[in-house]
């Protein structure tokens, strides 16, 4: 069963991650793509992969 707890400080995932990676978010580009709201463009993210 997956959890996941967040506070302001940490986030704790148990669960089962092939990988994970950080990225900027760009209004443009040629890679994959994550859908998200425009007012987050600039900020940085974290793409986990489950298994």
């Amino acid at each position: 069963m997956r959890k996941i707890k967040i506070n302001q400080e940490n986030l704790i995932i148990e669960d089962k991650l092939v990988g994970f990676f950080e990225k900027v978010i760009v209004p443009h580009g040629n890679g994959a793509k994550v859908l998200c709201p425009k007012e987050h463009i600039g900020k940085k993210v974290y793409v986990l992969i489950r298994q």
